[in-house]
């Protein structure tokens, strides 16, 4: 049950997939919009697979506000990624339909439901870091105290090739 007195908090969570994008991103972001009304999308981008040998990613990110807790939400998150074909026991590094991570809860610094927040790698990826910067470049980070623009700008692009795609 959600508690009726929690404040509304914004979540930024990275979407990406590299088996059927354009099957299973419709999908999910349907699934997504009715969980989460208010849902905001980014340009999506296709980069080469990170970790592993594999066909290329197409990357997003979306923003939502809910009273929801972390636990809930990375829940939901979990049961949409089943829901776009995604073996419950995926790999951590290989092909999927679809993968959904929390990179922000609002201002939330914290371990907690499996999850690290912010996500730390979101400052290192560019596939996270300038979706998240296209759809929210005033938001400010966290720990860093910088803006998404900021973070974006100086990042070092010419290893992180990222290709604007249509979905």
């Amino acid at each position: 049950m959600v508690d009726v007195y929690a404040p509304m908090v914004d979540v930024y969570v990275a979407a990406g997939g590299n088996i059927e994008p354009q099957r299973y991103f419709p999908r999910a972001l349907e699934l997504l919009r009715r969980a989460y009304p208010t849902l905001r999308v980014s340009p999506a981008y296709r980069n080469r697979s990170v970790g592993f040998e594999g066909e290329d990613f197409v990357n997003l990110v979306v923003a939502f506000s809910t009273d929801e807790p972390v636990a809930r939400v990375r829940e939901r998150l979990r049961a949409i990624e089943r829901q776009c074909d995604r073996p419950a026991d995926a790999p951590k590094w290989g092909p999927r339909t679809m993968d959904l991570d929390i990179l922000l809860y609002g201002d939330r610094v914290s371990t907690e439901a499996g999850c690290v927040l912010p996500r730390p790698d979101l400052v290192k990826r560019a596939y996270m870091l300038k979706p998240l910067a296209d759809l929210a470049p005033d938001l400010v980070h966290p720990t860093e105290r910088k803006t998404m623009r900021e973070l974006w700008e100086a990042f070092d692009e010419k290893d992180h090739e990222l290709v604007h795609v249509s979905l």
